[in-house]
């Protein structure tokens, strides 16, 4: 057994590109493996930005034999296909093997060397490899049959044991020689076997591991935060990007003029993060500080002094630009950026954003003047909703999209409007996906709702729903967003009452379906059973989302319990019995002969006497637990019923009789559920 080393070296490899490249790699490897008849104890990938690696340890140092079986067409098939059978494996009819009146080709290959069959699967894995983005290069590149690799390929390692693996493509041969660090390092590297691979680079100043990377610059940035007497504002995506920068990191702290903490500290956080890749520090106040965390590929001779110094020049040239689009835009009023709308686009089958926010702010006085969202100023509600996409037209959302609603709610409040408005304006786009802060305050609930309804009616409206795994104007995640908002705000209301006001017209009975399809969807991973939300919204007239899931939270509770799935059976049992029949209601003046021979009627039709009410009354209070409490009542004498009485009786009267019960009985529980739409 050996050890193999694959080393493929490229010009930068994009940083987001490098973790799905390792396990694109090792799939791809114990792909080849497994067609030759290989296997690795273990495959263990890496990746820096000039090169991508594969050890492979204990891998035999040739095949066996391997038996391929290929089955072929039954006795008496036409000669036409047994004859193209023949062509295909090459044998001869007499060199078939008959299984089960089917014919078999077997045919025994014999093993290979295990580095014939690795240089044979390296230019096939090159030439496979599912890069997002590839390129070709050179005097090939002038035809399509060439080269394709995210950068241009300069060198393949490739070793089994001590021994080359002999390979090339498209000029590029396989060897043991390598580069060190393009800095630190100048000349070629001789790599002996794969145990010394990550020896011989980080004596390279190369660091092969990217979690040990990942750890220096976590590690390193946070002390480096520390040491000045600050708190680093984690964020483990730019702890992965710089990992994917660097060979040899080195986290230094730099500083940034004090005066531009004037700017919103999220315009700070953005361009230090987005452009520059920094870190941002908080002070022991938690407040912002002006200093930043850049994360060098050089162990430099100055400690790094000119390297931070070139970092806070170029910080200091991108804050000098957010500071400029914030100030210019406060000279703006949020009124008039707001007319601006009217000349951008929602959608060509739906008006421009104007046409949006003024559905949107109606919408919005309606949810409140309604007494849905409480607690809120319709003229608050409207206020915020005509200016929460003004900011959409400043220049500094323009130049980071990323902070719509953010600048708004900055502007608002810094032109004077309330608070209500300007958290609302602020914050509106929430919940953006699964597991974001959903609003609480009012008016923010109130045009968060009105935003997200709006868009799903008018989307559904116009014949553009999901298709598929296509949603290109995510109407799945504004759907989570409106459920999260109902039911985490407790908001209650019909939901056909709010869809028929978006004016969703004939659609909305589709738009409904689509949103109970979705609090499904997000039910299920809370826990919550999909058919018993079906046996729920199957009543007809149950579309409050808040009531309509306290009762099938209250009926899972039941049903996991014993005593509830025998209720469940017994209810399936009565349901197929009346199938198909015409029961009469049990009355004690016209089946008191009947009763008087059969104590377990007597028991049901008592229990059902004092359940019934009671579930209905409890229903009716909205006190979910004490109707499925009455329910339980039933359990006892149902299961007697079914064990003492012969319902379908020669006797006509009684079989009418006992039918009748059963239908009672079958009534009685679906006006808490309808239990035929329950698994199990």
């Amino acid at each position: 057994m050996t050890d193999f080393l694959l080393e493929l070296r490229s010009e930068e490899i994009p940083a987001r590109m490098q973790v799905k490249a390792k396990e694109d790699l090792a799939r791809l490897f114990n792909d080849a493996l497994a067609k030759a008849g290989l296997a690795a104890v273990s495959v263990e990938t890496f990746a820096t930005p000039r090169r991508l690696a594969l050890i492979a340890t204990g891998l035999p140092m040739a095949t066996d034999a391997v038996s391929e079986e290929t089955k072929g067409p039954k006795l008496g098939a036409p000669p036409q296909a047994m004859e193209g059978f023949l062509r295909k494996t090459g044998l001869t009819q007499d060199q078939l093997i008959e299984r089960d009146g089917v014919y078999f080709a077997v045919v025994e290959k014999a093993g290979r060397q295990t580095a014939d069959v690795l240089a044979e699967a390296i230019p096939a894995i090159i030439r496979a490899f599912p890069w997002p983005k590839s390129q070709r290069w050179g005097a090939a590149s002038v035809s399509t049959e060439s080269l394709r690799w995210v950068r241009p390929l300069q060198g393949i390692v490739a070793l089994l044991g001590d021994d080359d693996v002999p390979c090339e493509i498209e000029g590029i041969c396989s060897g043991a020689a390598t580069m060190g660090h393009r800095f630190h390092h100048s000349g070629t590297i001789h790599i002996a076997n794969a145990a010394n691979y990550a020896a011989k680079l980080r004596d390279a100043h190369v660091l092969v591991h990217f979690s040990e990377r990942c750890r220096i610059i976590r590690d390193g940035a946070k002390a480096a935060a520390e040491a000045a007497g600050l708190r680093l504002v984690e964020d483990e995506g730019l702890v992965v990007e710089n990992a994917g920068l660097t060979e040899w990191p080195v986290p230094m702290l730099g500083r940034f003029d004090a005066g531009f903490l004037d700017v919103p500290q999220e315009v700070i956080q953005l361009t230090a993060r987005v452009n520059q890749k920094y870190f941002v520090c908080h002070d022991k106040a938690s407040k912002l500080a002006n200093a930043f965390v850049c994360t060098a590929n050089i162990d430099a001779h100055d400690n790094g002094a000119a390297i931070v110094a070139g970092n806070e020049k170029v910080l200091a040239a991108r804050l000098s630009d957010a500071k400029f689009f914030w100030e210019q835009d406060l000279k703006v009023a949020l009124d008039d950026q707001a007319k601006k709308l009217a000349q951008i686009t929602f959608h060509e089958k739906l008006g421009s954003v104007a046409d949006k926010v003024d559905r949107v702010a109606k919408l919005v006085r309606w949810l409140v003047e309604e007494g849905i969202v409480k607690g809120a100023s319709a003229d608050d509600a409207e206020r915020a909703a005509r200016l929460c996409k003004a900011d959409l037209v400043t220049g500094m959302v323009g130049e980071f999209p990323e902070l719509q609603g953010i600048m708004g709610g900055y502007y608002a409040r810094a032109q004077g409007e309330s608070d209500a408005v300007a958290d609302a304006i602020r914050d509106h786009y929430k919940p953006v996906g699964q597991g974001d802060d959903v609003p609480m305050a009012p008016v923010t609930v109130a045009v968060s709702l009105a935003d997200k309804l709006d868009t799903l009616a008018q989307f559904f409206a116009a014949g553009m729903p999901p298709t598929g795994s296509k949603d290109p104007f995510a109407l799945r995640r504004a759907a989570i967003g409106f459920l999260s908002l109902l039911l985490q705000n407790d908001l209650r209301c019909s939901l056909k009452g709010m869809l028929v006001a978006t004016g969703a017209g004939a659609s909305f009975a589709i738009l409904e379906e689509f949103l109970i399809d979705r609090l499904k969807v997000q039910q299920r991973e809370a826990g919550v059973r999909h058919d018993l939300i079906d046996a729920m919204f199957s009543l007809g007239g149950e579309d409050d989302l808040v009531r309509l899931l306290a009762r099938v939270k209250a009926l899972q509770a039941y049903i996991s319990t014993a005593e509830g799935a025998n209720l469940l059976a017994a209810y399936k049992r009565a349901a197929n019995i009346l199938k198909g029949s015409d029961p009469v209601s049990p009355a004690l003046d016209t089946a008191r002969d009947a009763l008087m021979a059969d104590p377990a009627n007597i028991a049901l039709l008592s229990a059902l006497d004092i359940a019934e009410p009671q579930a209905k009354k409890a229903l009716a209070a909205e006190q979910f637990e004490d109707a499925m409490a009455a329910l339980a009542t039933l359990r006892a004498p149902i299961d007697r019923f079914f064990e003492e009485v012969m319902v379908n009786d020669e006797d006509a009267a009684k079989r009418a009789f006992r039918l009748g019960l059963l239908a009672r009985f079958r009534d009685a529980v679906t006006q808490v559920a309808d239990f035929s739409k329950i698994e199990g």
